[in-house]
């Protein structure tokens, strides 16, 4: 699975929980640039994301995250360990 197709499925997640029918998931993209994404969202997408993939975040992986693209380098390598 390539980078674009995750944020493209990232995407249509956050469309889903966030209800922002016109979002764009980029690498670039953090909560502070999309009203709707507060905590409760977070931990909405946070386990929406686990579901769509089959994979869990530990919450030193989630602490971390700075934007969307660190959040998509840790599923790239949870994929990729099969996890």
């Amino acid at each position: 699975m390539t980078r674009q197709e995750i944020l493209d499925q990232l995407t249509q997640i956050f469309q889903d929980i966030l209800d922002v029918d016109d979002l764009v998931v980029t690498d670039a993209l953090k909560a502070d640039d999309v009203e709707e994404w507060d905590s409760l969202s977070h931990i909405q997408l946070i386990v929406a994301i686990e579901k769509h993939w089959h994979i869990k975040f530990n919450a030193r992986e989630i602490m971390t995250w700075q934007n969307v693209g660190q959040m998509v380098d840790t599923i790239v390598q949870l994929l990729a360990e099969g996890n």
